[in-house]
């Protein structure tokens, strides 16, 4: 069984991992402050899950999840994730990450630039659009009729694919965007950035089917 990795496991980590465990896989659990703070978010998860420093995660896993803030993404390790798919859910905020000229220029998007930082993985944007709350409480088995889609996008096919295989696993269809170079589209501010699931005050959310999640993505502009 696939082990999952997680650098960073606050709201969305922290909800992929759950996810991640009901459906069966192990879980290797960081963040920045240290193993030992993890353990209250361990001991929920169960037997499948232990907590480890991030290093330790990306070495771990077959998919690393990375969901830190966007200003820390060069401290995640390099090395362990070469050759891996890496899953990133982070925005770029400026009030909160500071300034990045090519962020603000428009002439990268966040995900390039952690693919630049870790040459060697395959990134894949997923998660970045839909409030923790209503990722946790949409997901649906594999043919239901208010099964909810999730865009994604990514520079590498077969990173692609796991992922897809991964969203399926854990309740979730998958719409692909593109490369990364398009997963501006599914940004903040952007109509697929967290309206199609439903509002904030509902912590049930609303399905989203995969021709509401194209329809919103394809209403992006700059």
């Amino acid at each position: 069984m696939t082990t999952i990795g997680f650098i960073g496991s606050g709201n969305i980590g922290g909800t992929v991992a759950r996810l991640a465990v009901a459906a069966g896989y192990d879980v290797v659990v960081s963040n920045s402050r240290g193993p030992e703070t993890l353990q209250d978010l361990v001991g929920e998860l169960g037997p499948k899950a232990r907590a480890a420093t991030a290093a330790e995660a990306a070495a771990a896993g077959d998919i690393v999840v990375v969901s830190v803030p966007f200003k820390a993404y060069q401290a995640v390790p390099a090395g362990p994730l070469s050759g891996k798919a890496v899953i990133d859910t982070n925005n770029y905020y400026p009030q909160r990450d500071g300034q990045f000229a090519e962020l603000d220029d428009a002439s990268a998007t966040s995900s390039e630039l952690l693919q630049r930082h870790l040459a060697g993985a395959q990134v894949v944007k997923v998660f970045n659009n839909i409030y923790s709350k209503h990722l946790a409480s949409l997901p649906r088995p594999s043919g239901a009729d208010d099964r909810t889609a999730l865009p994604i996008a990514g520079d590498d096919a077969a990173a692609k694919g796991t992922v897809v295989e991964f969203l399926d696993a854990i309740g979730y269809d998958a719409v692909d965007v593109g490369t990364l170079a398009d997963g501006w589209r599914f940004q903040p501010d952007k109509p697929a950035y967290g309206p199609p699931y439903g509002s904030f005050s509902d912590p049930a959310g609303t399905p989203a089917d995969a021709e509401t999640v194209r329809t919103a993505v394809a209403k992006a502009h700059r």
